[in-house]
């Protein structure tokens, strides 16, 4: 399953924001990864997530493979729309 989505928080996908969505990827037993550019991260990794350096307006693809990867991916779309809580 795949889906893309624009980064909305202000400062992109800093630490914070990278440690709930790592958090919340690691709740599923489905694979999830993030597809950016030339780059592909393991979603369930902050160093990988981090090492995209996502930035305000850019547009990922998040890729779900495996059981529940509905729930995954609704709850990781959910997140970002939602600019990881804040503003």
């Amino acid at each position: 399953m795949e889906k893309i989505v624009k980064i909305l928080n202000q400062q992109g996908l800093h630490a914070r924001p990278a440690s709930i969505f790592v958090k919340t990827a690691n709740k599923f037993k489905a694979s999830v990864s993030i597809e950016h550019g030339n780059g592909v991260a393991n979603a369930k990794s902050i160093i990988n997530i981090m090492g995209l350096g996502l930035k305000k307006g850019e547009e990922i693809k998040i890729i779900t493979e495996g059981t529940d990867e509905k729930e995954a991916m609704d709850a990781l779309v959910g997140l970002v729309e939602s600019k990881f809580g804040e503003e």
